[in-house]
């Protein structure tokens, strides 16, 4: 993964790459990280945006995805902040928060290298399952699953997770002309094997990946186990 940031921005130095968030990335960003420290790897005239936030925290709250980002990489690189862009999960009007966000990706050109990781119940971002998905950046409630799996960064209390998230949507992803998704652990294999062989439903919002051109997998064992049968 990280050979495809540094790939991507030796390509292009203004590149603009979407960010995901959570535990998977984790040891992505602590490499990135090294390499910005270390001066060998240049954010300079990168554009970043970031795929989610949690709705009705802060921005200096332990648990939000602007603190995240902060310690795992956006501390360690010398990307400027005006290029760094997450959603404002302390907004009083989400649905124009998500408007200026979708407005901001358009204005830097769209996004040229997506990463994504993926849940255990095949969420990307936090576009849930459910009956139907929503296209643009929006504001999502978050099953509880995906409350106890972000339960890390409040503690360990799935209860001081948020209930509701604001995220890219699924054609807000699509767009993005390459993408690169990434899985580790056998808690993932299920949503791996549904997203690469099962049929395209909103039950399975990563199933949607199979529409497009330039889709990247990079899994360990454990969670590529249900790939090699149908």
């Amino acid at each position: 993964m990280a050979r495809r940031v540094t790939e991507v921005l030796a390509a292009d130095a203004a590149a603009v790459l979407g960010l995901p968030t959570g535990r998977t990335p984790m040891p992505l960003y602590r490499l990135l990280a090294r390499l910005g420290d270390e001066g060998t790897l240049d954010f300079s005239q990168a554009t970043t945006f970031n795929l989610d936030e949690f709705l009705g925290i802060g921005p200096d709250h332990p648990g939000s995805y602007h603190a995240y980002m902060q310690q795992h990489l956006l501390s360690h690189v010398n990307l400027p902040s005006t290029r760094a862009h997450l959603l404002r999960g302390w907004t009083e009007d989400p649905e124009r928060e998500c408007a200026r966000y979708e407005a901001e990706i358009e204005d830097a050109g769209g996004i040229d290298l997506q990463l994504l990781g993926i849940g255990a119940n095949g969420h990307i971002g936090f576009n849930e399952p459910g009956p139907h998905l929503m296209a643009r950046t929006h504001r999502a409630s978050l099953r509880p699953g995906t409350r106890r799996a972000n339960a890390i960064f409040f503690g360990g209390d799935s209860d001081a997770v948020p209930k509701e998230a604001l995220s890219m949507g699924m054609g807000t992803i699509l767009k993005a002309r390459r993408i690169v998704l990434m899985a580790t652990g056998k808690s993932k294999a299920r949503a791996v094997q549904r997203t690469v062989h099962g049929s395209l439903t909103t039950r399975v919002p990563a199933s949607f990946l199979q529409l497009h051109r330039d889709v990247e997998l990079i899994c360990d064992h454990a969670a590529a186990a249900g790939l090699g049968t149908r």
